[in-house]
């Protein structure tokens, strides 16, 4: 099977690395189809004004590298950037927080929804890539609600996927909200059962949360990790036990 990660995988193999910055990991998942906030990666100051012309407000930014994978217990997120002068003390404060950490700043669109959902991937040493589905957001680990599937995946697994979790409703027309585009959740659960199946050095990925923006579902987080990590908390024991 053909890979369509550009290199990034290997690239970071070549370096010794276990995992895949955010924007790395989004890179990798949209090859494939799946929808990811828009963004763009900076390095200096002297950068954020293009950045955030092309980008707009209102904007989140982020501190990003390979070597942070919990950027929000690290105080490295900044949401609802709406002006330069917030941008610019976002830089200078995330850079500062980061420390002798060699990153760069995410400077991404901020996604508009009040519906979170998770997706991922996990590889079992049994069933190789199992894809996974639920609740996404600040409560992923406390819920637990979510449900499993072997890659590869056809279109009635996907939707059995989403029937299976608990919290089925937040998918439908509630409190004035449209329905969730079902269709094209099936299609985001497909292809990462693809990534996985054409890239055996992933080992996990996590995509949190996935944002219902109106209907319509989009990556605003992703993280990739390529091999055993014992400084790595993810696995899929955490979800299920």
């Amino acid at each position: 099977m053909m890979k369509k990660d550009s290199g990034i995988i290997s690239k970071a193999l070549s370096e010794g690395r276990a995992t895949l910055s955010e924007h790395e990991s989004k890179r990798l998942i949209a090859a494939y189809g799946i929808p990811i906030t828009r963004e763009i990666e900076i390095e200096e100051l002297d950068d954020l004004t293009a950045a955030t012309r092309e980008i707009g407000y209102p904007l989140v930014m982020k501190g990003c590298s390979p070597d942070v994978t919990h950027k929000t217990e690290k105080g490295l997120v900044r949401v609802g950037i709406r002006q330069d002068e917030e941008a610019r003390a976002a830089f200078i404060s995330l850079k500062k927080a980061m420390g002798v950490s060699k990153g760069t700043i995410l400077v991404q669109e901020m996604v508009q929804g009040e519906r979170e959902l998770l997706m991922g991937l996990t590889r079992d040493l049994q069933f190789g890539p199992c894809v996974m589905f639920g609740l996404g957001g600040i409560f992923t680990e406390i819920l637990r609600d979510v449900s499993f599937r072997v890659a590869p995946l056809e279109k009635l697994d996907a939707m059995e996927m989403m029937g299976e979790i608990k919290g089925y409703n937040v998918l439908g027309s509630i409190r004035g909200l449209p329905m969730a585009d079902k269709d094209a959740l099936a299609k985001m659960l497909i292809d990462l059962g693809k990534i996985g199946l054409e890239n055996m050095e992933i080992k996990e990925i996590d995509i949190n949360p996935v944002i219902l923006r109106g209907s319509k579902p989009i990556a605003a987080d992703a993280l990739v990790v390529l091999r055993e990590n014992p400084h790595e908390e993810g696995n899929r024991e955490r979800y299920i036990r």
